[in-house]
C-alpha cells in the first residue's frame, strides 16, 4: 500500500497541468484554427496571472522567517518555486512548438508570417519605409548610464534591449519600450509588399528589433533581444493602511498604485538573451536565473487573440467554431412571474441572461417590491445589471448592494461602479475585513396583502453579461419562503460584519458550507458500510482542502464510488490502490470555461443535490463567504443530474486523471458517436423557457393507461430540430473526424 502522502499533488504544479490542458487545445487539429490561436492566447494570459499571483505569493513567503510549507505536500515556498520554474521551462518548450505549428497551419491557409531575417528587396523597402514613418517617430529610446538611471519597467510590457558600443562612450546598454499605443499585429495583403498570396502578418516588436540600428545612430549594436517583465501582483490590505475615517475605496485605490511597482518575478527573452544583456537585466531587476525564460513564441501571446479577430470574416468562417449563441426566451416569457410560481434553473451560456435582467427591471417598478439586495464580485464594464439596480433605486426601492472591492484585477471597475450605485441612492457596503465575499446572491423582497414574500436567486457565476456568454454557469431562482428567509439572514449578517452560522437549506461558507457537504459524505460512508450502493458526483473548478480530500479518501476506502469533474487544480490523485481506487476524476476543457459547481449525493428519491458559488479550495471553504443551496424541486434536481451524467459521458472535452496524477484524453468507444457535453447542453435546455406541466397526482393508473411521466411530453408543443439540434449534430460530425 502506498503512503497517504502519495495521493496528494502540489497546488501550483496541478494548476500548471491544467494550463497544459489548455495549451493542448491550441495544438488539437480537431479544433478550428482561429480557435486554436485563442487557446494559445489564453494559455499565455493564464501563465501571466499565475506568475503575478501565485509565484508572487510564494516569493513573498520566501522573504518571511516562518517560511511555512504547503500543508498538503509539505513543500516549502522555495521548493515550490524551484519545481514551478522547472515545470514552466518544460511547458515553454511545448508552447514554442505549438506556436510554430500555428504559424505553419496559418501559412497553409494563406496567412503567412513576415520573416524579417529573410526579406526580399521589395519587402525590405516596404517595411523600412513603414518603420521610418509609423514607428520610429513614436519610439522613446533610453541609454542607461550614470546620467540616465535604469528606468521603471511596466508589468507585462515588451521592451527591446541592446548592448551598444561607440568610440566616445565605450560599451553601454539601451532600452526601447514597445509602447501599447502601437498596433501589435500588422497585417497587409500580398499586393502591398512582395510576398506569397493571401494575407501577411507581422508583430510590431519584431519589426522594431529588425531596424534597431536606425534607433541608435552613431553607435554599433553589438547584442540585442526583446524582453518582457512580469511583476508580483499579490498585494493585500495592510492593516496599517486601514483607518475608520477613510473610505475603503480610497484604500483600494492606493493599493492598485502600489501593485504597479511590485518586484519582478519573471523575465522572458525573445529569441535568446545574450549573456551580457541577461546579466544586466537580472541584476537590475533581481530576478534569479531559474525564472528567466528564453522563447521563440511571442512574448505576449495576446497577439494570437488579436490575429484571430483579424481573421473574423465570412470567408474565414471555417476557421472558427460554428456560431452558437445563447437561446433567447420567447417575447412573452416573464421570468419574474414564472419564478413566483415555480423554481427555475437557468444555464449560461446556453440560455440568455436577458430574462434575469428583465426580472430585475420588472422588480424595480413592481409596487409590491420593498427591496432588492445583491452581491457583486465581477461586473461587466457596461453593466445592464447594475443599471437595473440604479433604476430600482431611482424608482424609490430600497437597493442594498454588497460590492467586493478585492475581486482581483477587477478592483478599479468595482470601485467605479460602487460610486455610481451610491450616487444613485443605493446602500453600498464592502463586506468583511477578513473574508472575501464571493457568493452570487440576489434577494427581492415583496409585501403583498400584508405578507412578506421573497424571490431568491443563487448562482454559481458572476452577474456579468459578458462572461455569461463564455462561462458555463447555473442560476437557481425560487420563491420558497424558507430559502428567502435564510438569504435575508445572510444579507443582514454581511451588513453587520457577522458570519452566518445556522441554515437548513442554504450552504454559507465559512461556517455552514464544508461541514454540511462532509456530513453528506459521512451519510454515504455509513450507507456503504451497511453494504448498500453509495455514489457521489462532485463538479467544481478546483480542490485542495485537506479535510475534504481526507474525507474523500475515507469514502473511497469505505466503498463509495466518487465521480469528480474538476476543471483546474486537483490536489488529489485518483485510482491509487488502497487509497483512492474508487475515486474517478476527469477535467473538462473546451469551448466554454466550465464554472458551475454541483454537488450530488446518492441516487433516486434519496438523492440530495446542491449548487454553489464555492469550490473545494481552502480559500473558498474557510476564507470566503460563499453561498449554495440544496435543490429540492424534483424537476430541477433531475435536470442537474442530467447535466452531471452528460459530462461524465463526454468524449470530446474530457481528460481522465491517472494514478500518477497525469491526464489522458477520453476517446469514444470504437464505433460510438463522440459526446460533446458542452454542445449537447443546447439541446438539454432547448425547452428551458417552457412552463413546466404540473406533476400528476399520485393516483394508481389503470393497467392500460400510459405512464404518467409521458403525459406532459404529449401536452407540450412539438420541438423543431432546426437551429440548436442541427448545430449539435454538425459539431458532433466535425469533432468526430
Amino acid at each position: 500500500m502506498e503512503s497517504k502522502e502519495s495521493i496528494y499533488i502540489n497546488r501550483e504544479l496541478s494548476w500548471l497541468d491544467f494550463n497544459n490542458r489548455v495549451l493542448a487545445l491550441a495544438k488539437d487539429k480537431a479544433v478550428p484554427l482561429a480557435e486554436r490561436l485563442k487557446f494559445a492566447a489564453i494559455y499565455g494570459s493564464n501563465l501571466d496571472e499565475f506568475f503575478m499571483v501565485r509565484v508572487g505569493s510564494l516569493y513573498d513567503q520566501t522573504l518571511l522567517k516562518s517560511n511555512k510549507p504547503d500543508v498538503v505536500t509539505g513543500m516549502t515556498p522555495a521548493a515550490q518555486l524551484a519545481a514551478v520554474a522547472a515545470r514552466v521551462a518544460q511547458l515553454q518548450g511545448k508552447c514554442d512548438k505549438t506556436c510554430q505549428s500555428l504559424v505553419t497551419a496559418l501559412a497553409a491557409c494563406g496567412f503567412s508570417k513576415v520573416d524579417f531575417d529573410h526579406l526580399g528587396k521589395t519587402q525590405e523597402r516596404f517595411w523600412k519605409a513603414y518603420f521610418q514613418k509609423e514607428i520610429l517617430p513614436m519610439l522613446s529610446p533610453q541609454i542607461v548610464d550614470q546620467r540616465h538611471p535604469f528606468p521603471f519597467l511596466n508589468n507585462k510590457q515588451i521592451y527591446f534591449a541592446v548592448q551598444l558600443y561607440s568610440k566616445t562612450d565605450g560599451s553601454q546598454f539601451g532600452i526601447v519600450p514597445v509602447s501599447d499605443s502601437f498596433e501589435r499585429v500588422l497585417t497587409l495583403k500580398s499586393g502591398d509588399a512582395e510576398g506569397g498570396p493571401g494575407m501577411q502578418y507581422a508583430f510590431v516588436e519584431e519589426l522594431i528589433a529588425h531596424y534597431a540600428a536606425m534607433v541608435f545612430t552613431k553607435r554599433t549594436v553589438e547584442h540585442s533581444c526583446l524582453f518582457r517583465v512580469t511583476r508580483n501582483a499579490d498585494i493585500t490590505v495592510d492593516e496599517g493602511m486601514m483607518d475608520h475615517d477613510i473610505d475603503f475605496r480610497d484604500v483600494m485605490s492606493e493599493l492598485l498604485k502600489k501593485r504597479r511597482k511590485l518586484a519582478a518575478v519573471r523575465l522572458q527573452f525573445w529569441p535568446q538573451a545574450p549573456q551580457e544583456i541577461a546579466k544586466f537585466l537580472r541584476d537590475k531587476l533581481q530576478v534569479p536565473g531559474e525564472r528567466c525564460f528564453a522563447q521563440t513564441s511571442p512574448l505576449d501571446t495576446g497577439c494570437w487573440m488579436k490575429l484571430a479577430a483579424r481573421l473574423g470574416s465570412e470567408e474565414n468562417a471555417a476557421l472558427f467554431y460554428p456560431p452558437a449563441k445563447p437561446i433567447q426566451a420567447p417575447a412573452h416569457y416573464d421570468l419574474y412571474a414564472e419564478a413566483l410560481q415555480h423554481d427555475v434553473l437557468l444555464a449560461y451560456p446556453y440560455q440568455s441572461i436577458r430574462p434575469f435582467i428583465r426580472m430585475l427591471l420588472k422588480a424595480g417598478v413592481d409596487p409590491d417590491v420593498v427591496s432588492i439586495k445583491m452581491t457583486l464580485y465581477r461586473i461587466a464594464s457596461d453593466s445592464q445589471i447594475v443599471q437595473a439596480l440604479i433604476n430600482a433605486a431611482e424608482n424609490g426601492k430600497q437597493v442594498v448592494v454588497m460590492v467586493e472591492l478585492r475581486a482581483r484585477f477587477d478592483e478599479q471597475n468595482n470601485i467605479d461602479w460602487s460610486k455610481q450605485l451610491q450616487e444613485a441612492g443605493c446602500t453600498v457596503f464592502y463586506g468583511f475585513d477578513d473574508y472575501k465575499v464571493h457568493c452570487k446572491l440576489t434577494l427581492i423582497t415583496r409585501k403583498k396583502n400584508g405578507r412578506v414574500q421573497y424571490l431568491t436567486q443563487i448562482g454559481t457565476g458572476n452577474y456579468n453579461e459578458k462572461t455569461s456568454e463564455q462561462y458555463s454557469d447555473l442560476s437557481f431562482i425560487t420563491a420558497r419562503q424558507d430559502i428567502g428567509e435564510e438569504a435575508n439572514t445572510v444579507f443582514n449578517n454581511m451588513a453587520l460584519q457577522r458570519l452566518t452560522e445556522h441554515t437548513d437549506t442554504m450552504l454559507v461558507a465559512p461556517l455552514r458550507f464544508k461541514t454540511v457537504l462532509m456530513q453528506e459524505m459521512d451519510a454515504l460512508i455509513a450507507q456503504a458500510a451497511e453494504g448498500r450502493p453509495a455514489h457521489m458526483i462532485l463538479k467544481n473548478n478546483s480542490i485542495n482542502d485537506p479535510e475534504i480530500m481526507e474525507k474523500l479518501r475515507a469514502a473511497s476506502c469505505a466503498g463509495v464510488r466518487v465521480d469528480m469533474i474538476v476543471r483546474g487544480i486537483c490536489c488529489l490523485r485518483a485510482g491509487v490502490p488502497g487509497q483512492t481506487e474508487n475515486i474517478h476524476i476527469r477535467s473538462l476543457v473546451g469551448r466554454y470555461l466550465e464554472h458551475a459547481r454541483i454537488y450530488c449525493f446518492g441516487e433516486g428519491d434519496g438523492m440530495r443535490i446542491y449548487i454553489a458559488s464555492g469550490d473545494f479550495l481552502t480559500r473558498n471553504t474557510e476564507r470566503r463567504v460563499e453561498v449554495g443551496v440544496r435543490v429540492d424541486d424534483a424537476r430541477v434536481r433531475q435536470l442537474l443530474r442530467r447535466i452531471l451524467d452528460l459530462q461524465l459521458r463526454d468524449t470530446v472535452n474530457a481528460r481522465q486523471m491517472q494514478p500518477s496524477g497525469s491526464y489522458t484524453r477520453v476517446r469514444p468507444a470504437q464505433g460510438a458517436e463522440p459526446v460533446d457535453s458542452q454542445m449537447a447542453m443546447y439541446d438539454l435546455f432547448a425547452d428551458g423557457w417552457q412552463t413546466p406541466v404540473p406533476a400528476p397526482k399520485a393516483v394508481k393508473p389503470a393497467a392500460q393507461a400510459p405512464a404518467p411521466a409521458k403525459a406532459p411530453a404529449k401536452a407540450q408543443p412539438a420541438r423543431r430540430k432546426s437551429g440548436i439540434r442541427e448545430l449539435f449534430d454538425t459539431l458532433l460530425r466535425r469533432r468526430g473526424k
